[in-house]
């Protein structure tokens, strides 16, 4: 019997596929920096000094680079699933290629070949469960559950770094690790094909039919509905008004006419600039390193401690559920800026002082950062460019925001160890002083987008900027509220003309779609 899946449950697995590629993005992100210090691993490669160590690690986030480049010309071409099932290929051949890797060359090959993957899907994932949530209210929670398991991949390579410790004589102590990473690759693609394509893709391609079936599969009607009629009304009333004004090539995206598209796109690259910039990976580098040298814990002790740190960040990153939407995108973002601004003053206040106990504070902050951070930047990072886009630029929005999230990653990886050698305590003072930089630019330019769907966010932007209109965003999103219950009751009322045609009657279950 077919699986085809509907409502709740449908929307269940399409995050569950999301939810498990990001706990991949995760764990491929952690998996790498346990296995620097396995003897064997060090043994096979003749002992890489720390420079070509760095090198083997930073090609990984050069080959994210290279996926999320890769996806602006073919991520509408292929479609929400496709470019899934496509990204998770490549990473599944990047592990196998690190997990049989006997040479540095290949070694090499492999992590660029996974970055490559996860690149793709860190663009597109979080499009798919926004285009795929018909209620505003669960969207923000649905992308934050997501990256809540993102932190647990990170959790569970660590503990596995760990448990491969006591069996470090043998090559499957880092074998095995790199291998598993397509393990969860080959999952995240198995579900994909069994749920549905986003319907928002399928009205951009004019597949109509096919998108009134999606939505009636999502909202578990029947697909004459007036719901379903309703919903799939409104997204191609606003791709008709994207499609007005829309210049083909990269023209629309430096274009700031009736829809804003530039702005959007700087709004979106803002979110994640904010993510990298605030110091996230600098955290997360010294922790081991002040346990180690400050307190004089032994490696393998360091490493659990990291391990409970990464656990205390999932609990945190599963807070970010239920606040996100309850208090909202700019209070989130602000709360994050100002607490890991106060946290980073902390930290260089007590390495500074260079005493036993202040070294403990300057440890408890940075246990304390992952409060701030997890519940704001970590999950709003990724959700907003998939908002905050127009449909026909969403893609190319979100794959350029996810190039500015590697770019500062990358950045900022670089600079920490030099940083840290020749500043010292003062480093840190950088990224306190970025953070605190940050509150005021998201206080005065970004749109709160909790609640709003995706054509309000698209009607407030057209409201807000219209040529001779000086009005906040306040006004703007109850403007297009009242427009859009407007719509739905002319809608109901059978006064707005359907453009479809009928579906056809075996048109409940489109395989295609």
């Amino acid at each position: 019997m077919a699986f085809h899946p509907t409502g709740g449950l449908l929307l269940f697995w399409i995050t569950a596929s999301c939810s498990l590629g990001f706990m991949l993005f995760g764990y491929d992100q952690g998996v790498f920096g346990g296995l620097l210090s396995n003897p064997t691993f060090l043994d096979r490669f003749n002992h890489p000094g720390a420079t070509l160590q760095g090198q083997i690690v930073s090609t990984y986030t050069i080959g994210c680079i290279i996926g999320s480049v890769i996806i602006i010309p073919t991520g509408d071409m292929l479609g929400r699933r496709r470019a899934t099932i496509f990204g998770c290929t490549v990473v599944a051949i990047g592990g196998i290629l690190q997990a049989s890797a006997f040479t540095l060359p290949h070694m090499i090959v492999g992590r660029i070949v996974s970055g490559i993957g996860i690149g793709i899907n860190t663009t597109t994932l979080p499009i798919w469960q926004s285009e795929t949530c018909m209620r505003p209210s669960l969207r923000g929670r649905l992308v934050a559950i997501e990256l809540t398991t993102l932190v647990f991949g990170f959790v569970l390579t660590n503990w596995m770094n760990f448990g491969f410790t006591y069996v470090s004589h043998s090559e499957v102590s880092w074998r095995f690790p790199l291998a598993f990473q397509s393990f969860l690759a080959i999952g995240t693609a198995g579900i994909t094909p069994f749920v549905v394509e986003s319907p928002r893709w399928l009205c951009l391609k004019d597949r109509e039919d096919d998108a009134r079936v999606v939505i009636a599969r999502l909202l578990a009607k029947p697909v004459e509905h007036e719901d379903v009629r309703e919903a799939l009304e409104i997204m191609l009333d606003t791709l008709a008004r994207e499609k007005e004004e829309y210049k083909a090539g990269w023209k629309e995206l430096l274009h700031n006419g009736k829809q804003q598209t530039f702005r959007r796109v700087l709004l979106g690259m803002g979110t994640n600039y904010f993510q990298q910039m605030g110091g996230v990976n600098v955290v997360a580098y010294y922790l081991p390193v002040v346990l180690e040298r400050s307190f004089g814990f032994t490696p393998r002790l360091a490493l659990i401690l990291s391990a409970c740190d990464s656990m205390q960040w999932m609990f945190w990153g599963g807070m970010a559920i239920y606040c996100i939407e309850k208090f909202g995108r700019k209070t989130m973002m602000m709360f994050g800026a100002l607490g890991c601004s106060l946290c980073f003053i902390v930290i260089a206040a007590g390495l500074g002082v260079g005493t036993k106990a202040s070294n403990g504070v300057a440890v408890a902050f940075i246990f304390l950062f992952y409060f701030f951070f997890g519940q704001s930047f970590m999950a709003i990072g990724f959700l907003y460019p998939s908002e905050i886009n127009s449909n026909m630029s969403r893609n190319r929005g979100a794959a350029i925001a996810m190039i500015t999230n590697w770019c500062g990653n990358y950045i900022v990886v670089s600079i920490t160890p030099t940083g840290i050698e020749n500043l010292a305590w003062k480093f840190y003072i950088i990224f306190a002083a970025l953070n605190l930089s940050f509150a005021p630019i998201i206080w005065f330019f970004y749109l709160e987008t909790a609640g709003l769907s995706l054509d309000e966010i698209d009607r407030v932007f057209e409201i807000a900027h219209a040529p001779g209109v000086k009005m906040g965003y306040k006004e703007a999103t109850r403007l297009a509220k009242e427009e859009f219950e407007a719509e739905r009751l002319r809608i109901h009322d059978g006064k707005q003309v359907n453009r479809e045609k009928e579906p056809s009657e075996d048109a409940h279950f489109v395989e295609s779609v």
